[in-house]
C-alpha cells in the first residue's frame, strides 16, 4: 500500500511538472510587419469618385502565432510590431494611394469599402516550416449605401522551410502572405464602380440615382420635335413596364419647333431595362387633333436622338 501511494505521488509530481513545462514560453521574439511589395503605381488615376475605407477585426483568435510544434514543452512569446489592426489600415491606404485611388475625396459621393480581417497568422509546423495565412473580407457600398460589390473573401498564403527559432523567417513569411492577399484583391472590379463609363452598355446594370454617377446620365440626347403648323405644345411622360422605373405624368417642355439637348435623369433606369421604358411625346394645338408618339429608350440611347414631325389634322377633318 505504501509503495502504491509513493508511486502515485511521484506520478502526480511528474504530471504537474510536465504541465508547468508545457506552459513555458520561449522569447520574447519579434515579428515586424511591413508592406514589402509595392503595387503598380498610378494605375487608377482617372476615377470619377473617391472611396473611403472602414476596417474591423473579425478574428476569432487574435494571436499571430497559434501553432508551434517544434517543441512539445515550449511556446514562443511573440511581440508583433506594429499591432495588426494598426498596420493593416495604414498599409492598405498607402497601397491604394500608390495605385491612384482617391481616398476620402467627398463624403457626399465617396463609395465605402469595408474590410473585415478574418485571419492573420504565421505558424511553425514540422516538415513544412513557417507558413502564414492572411484572410479578409471586402464589400463596397455606393454613396446611397447600396451594396454594389458583394462580400468577397481575399486570401494570401506563403510558406518557407526554416529554423524554428528564426523569427526573421517568420517575419518574411507573414509579410509575403499579406502582400499576396493584397494582390488577390480584384482592384480592376473595384475601380469599375468608381469610374463613369463612356458607354452605357459598359455598365449595363448601373442604375440612375440622380447622383450623376452613371454613363446614362452623361449621355447627351438630341431632341428635335417639329409640327405642321408650328406652334403646337409639346409634353412628355415616361411609360414603364419595369418595376425599377416609375411611370410619370405629362410634363410640358415647350412648343414646336422644339430643339434641345438633354441627359437622362430617370430614376432606376439602366441600360438593360431601358428597352422596357418608353417616352411618350404629345403634340397638341387648339383646333387640331392631339397626336402622341412613343419612343423606346434603348433605341434613343443608342441613336442619341429623339426626333419626329407631327402633321396636325384639324378637328372635324377640315
Amino acid at each position: 500500500m505504501k509503495t502504491r501511494l509513493f508511486l502515485a505521488a511521484v506520478l502526480a509530481v511528474a504530471i504537474t511538472a510536465g504541465c508547468s513545462i508545457a506552459r513555458k514560453a520561449i522569447g520574447p521574439a519579434s515579428i515586424n510587419l511591413a508592406l514589402t511589395q509595392e503595387p503598380y503605381a498610378n494605375r487608377y488615376t482617372q476615377m470619377s469618385y473617391g472611396i473611403r475605407l472602414n476596417f474591423s477585426d473579425g478574428r476569432a483568435d487574435t494571436r499571430v502565432l497559434q501553432k508551434y510544434d517544434a517543441s512539445a514543452t515550449m511556446i514562443p512569446s511573440v511581440n508583433v510590431n506594429p499591432d495588426v489592426m494598426s498596420f493593416i489600415p495604414e498599409s492598405m491606404r498607402r497601397y491604394m494611394r500608390t495605385m491612384g485611388f482617391n481616398l476620402d475625396a467627398d463624403i457626399a459621393t465617396d463609395y465605402m469599402m469595408s474590410v473585415t480581417v478574418k485571419e492573420f497568422t504565421v505558424n511553425y509546423l514540422s516538415g513544412l516550416g513557417w507558413a502564414a495565412t492572411v484572410q479578409f473580407n471586402i464589400e463596397i457600398h455606393d454613396s446611397n449605401r447600396q451594396l454594389v460589390y458583394p462580400n468577397v473573401t481575399v486570401i494570401g498564403r506563403y510558406n518557407v522551410q526554416g529554423s524554428a527559432t528564426s523569427f526573421s523567417t517568420a517575419t518574411t513569411v507573414i509579410n509575403k502572405a499579406y502582400a499576396n492577399a493584397l494582390e488577390d484583391v480584384d482592384w480592376d472590379r473595384i475601380a469599375f464602380f468608381l469610374t463613369k463609363a463612356s458607354n452605357p452598355a459598359n455598365e449595363a446594370n448601373k442604375q440612375v440615382t440622380g447622383e450623376g454617377n452613371t454613363a446614362l446620365e452623361s449621355t447627351v440626347i438630341r431632341w428635335f420635335i417639329e409640327s405642321s403648323p408650328r406652334g403646337a405644345d409639346i409634353s412628355t411622360r415616361i411609360i414603364s413596364s419595369t418595376p425599377e422605373v416609375k411611370n410619370t405624368n405629362s410634363n410640358y417642355v415647350g412648343s414646336t419647333p422644339y430643339e434641345t439637348t438633354e441627359t437622362f435623369d430617370i430614376k432606376g433606369l439602366t441600360f438593360n431595362n431601358s428597352g422596357n421604358v418608353q417616352i411618350e411625346v404629345t403634340c397638341e394645338m387648339p383646333g387640331y387633333i392631339t397626336q402622341r408618339r412613343r419612343f423606346n429608350l434603348r433605341q434613343a440611347i443608342e441613336q442619341k436622338e429623339i426626333s419626329t414631325k407631327f402633321n396636325l389634322v384639324k378637328e372635324g377633318g377640315m
